[in-house]
């Protein structure tokens, strides 16, 4: 494919794999990915902030709708901020679970063994909140915003997983709190919470399963 005339252009990277390896590094990829569960119980063991800089490092590299990147991810260590995040997301949690949703959602998530309460989210020694980017006054107008922003999130968890830490979605609702305890603007909007850290050691996750592949694949 020529390069457009008016924007410069590179060559494509290479990055050839023999197919025998190739099918050796997915599928390695895909055993330790089987591996990852939701943990709500963290250690207070440390994590090496550049362990956490790699992989954001990593989820920056996502596709994006016209390049534009429209992520920034907030890196919360602070106890006294992550306690404000903390008591902010339960404020809301307990409405959630006590008005907002519906039977149906709630039963949903029975097995799971979740309620109001949000421990992890003062508990784990850091917590990515990653903000998707809207037009502001310095950040044009993105395209893709949440396709794209959850692409990095996909790739900022796998990569957390492979570096042996363990993580949490959460996402509260209304996220608006989280612009102020983060000192985002209003031009970015929280998208998840992500919890990191490593798992107590008497962490325990529910007995539950993911669907067999041929559940999930279509082959034409």
């Amino acid at each position: 494919m020529s390069a457009h005339p008016e924007y410069p252009a590179v060559p494509a990277p290479r990055f050839d794999v023999p197919a025998g390896e190739a099918a050796r590094r997915a599928a390695a990829f895909a055993d330790t990915m089987a591996l990852r569960r939701t943990v709500r119980d963290f250690s207070p063991r440390p994590v090496p902030p550049e362990v956490i800089d790699h992989a954001v490092r990593a989820a920056a590299t996502a596709p994006s709708g016209a390049n534009l990147q429209p992520w920034r991810f907030a890196i919360v260590t602070d106890p006294g901020r992550k306690r404000r995040l903390r008591e902010a997301a339960e404020a809301e949690e307990r409405e959630f679970y006590r008005r907002r949703a519906t039977p149906e959602w709630l039963a949903a998530l029975a097995p799971l063994g979740t309620d109001w309460r949000k421990p992890f989210l003062e508990d784990a020694p850091a917590v990515i909140v990653v903000f998707e980017v809207h037009k502001g006054p310095h950040t044009p107008r993105p395209y893709y915003v949440k396709e794209s922003v959850g692409i990095a999130v996909g790739l900022l968890l796998a990569a957390l997983h492979q570096a042996g830490l363990a993580t949490l979605t959460h996402t509260p609702s209304p996220m608006r709190f989280l612009n102020e305890v983060c000192e985002r603007p209003q031009e970015e909007r929280a998208y998840v919470v992500i919890p990191v850290g490593y798992p107590a050691d008497d962490a325990m996750v529910p007995d539950i399963t993911r669907k067999p592949a041929e559940d999930v694949v279509v082959r034409l």
